[in-house]
């Protein structure tokens, strides 16, 4: 476990982009912290350190997004729901591939779903005082540090 400060939008990116060094399709990454604290800024670096050149925005409403890049990169924002029950049991069908890297913000609604999938890195970010957070970064391989 690592614990990086950031105090800037700009530093939260380039967070992201170092977190996503090393990310390889079938990875998943789970991103959970406060409203504002920087979930999808983070997950913009990531996404360009993949390769992506779309605009990158949080999909809140519509659940996920999916951009091309080096390899696919699915976005899903799970803020809305509190779980899965009474939602089509294929909702994240499309997001949760194995030629795809994927970032879920706001996962507990779907952690206890996820089974065998590989939980590559599980990322929380905390406000630390104004434009300052925190950003605690856990890798998952072979259960524990990578």
């Amino acid at each position: 476990m690592t614990t990086q400060l950031s105090s800037s939008p700009a530093e939260t990116e380039e967070v992201g982009a170092r977190l996503a060094v090393g990310l390889r399709p079938g990875d998943l990454v789970l991103v959970a912290g406060e409203l504002g604290t920087g979930k999808t800024t983070l997950i913009r670096g990531a996404c360009r350190e993949l390769g992506v050149t779309d605009q990158v925005t949080s999909p809140t409403f519509t659940i996920g997004r999916r951009y091309r890049g080096r390899v696919p990169v699915s976005h899903l924002d799970l803020y809305r729901l509190d779980s899965l029950a009474g939602e089509d049991p294929g909702l994240l069908d499309d997001y949760l591939t194995p030629d795809a890297v994927a970032f879920v913000e706001w996962p507990a609604a779907v952690e206890p779903l996820l089974g065998e999938r590989r939980i590559a890195r599980r990322v929380e970010l905390r406000h630390a005082g104004g434009d300052h957070r925190e950003v605690i970064l856990r890798d998952q391989a072979l259960g524990g540090e990578r």
